[in-house]
């Protein structure tokens, strides 16, 4: 199994990137994507994947600290759009392969969900 705090980086960074290769290559088929303050999930490696391509805004990301345990990661990450900047929590879990299962953004304030994603989003 590949070591979750090297699979956490490789994920951060593939993000950043827009490495969408690398991202499918991290994440499991039916991969579980929820903001519990959106109240919104997504389910699957290619709606996860266009989801973010689709994310509006020249988005950025920066993670500032990655804590594992076993097959679980917890990381704070900035994130920001132009001069909106927000920190995050984001939890991952793996499978026993090293593939990422569950992905889980914890962001400070709830938000309304902006338009134009009901075609990859279930709202919970």
């Amino acid at each position: 199994m590949a070591e979750p705090e090297s699979t956490a980086g490789k994920y951060f960074a593939s993000l950043e990137a827009r490495d969408w290769d690398a991202l499918h290559a991290l994440l499991a088929e039916d991969v579980v994507y929820e903001m519990p303050q959106t109240r919104e999930r997504v389910v699957g490696r290619e709606p996860y994947i266009r989801f973010n391509q689709e994310y509006p805004g020249d988005w950025h990301l920066r993670t500032q600290r990655v804590v594992t345990e076993g097959r679980h990661a917890a990381a704070l990450v900035d994130f920001w759009i132009g001069d909106d900047h927000e920190p995050a929590c984001v939890w991952l879990d793996f499978d026993e392969t090293g593939r990422i299962t569950r992905i889980t953004d914890f962001w400070p304030v709830p938000y309304v969900p902006p338009t134009g994603r009901e075609h990859l989003v279930e709202r919970y």
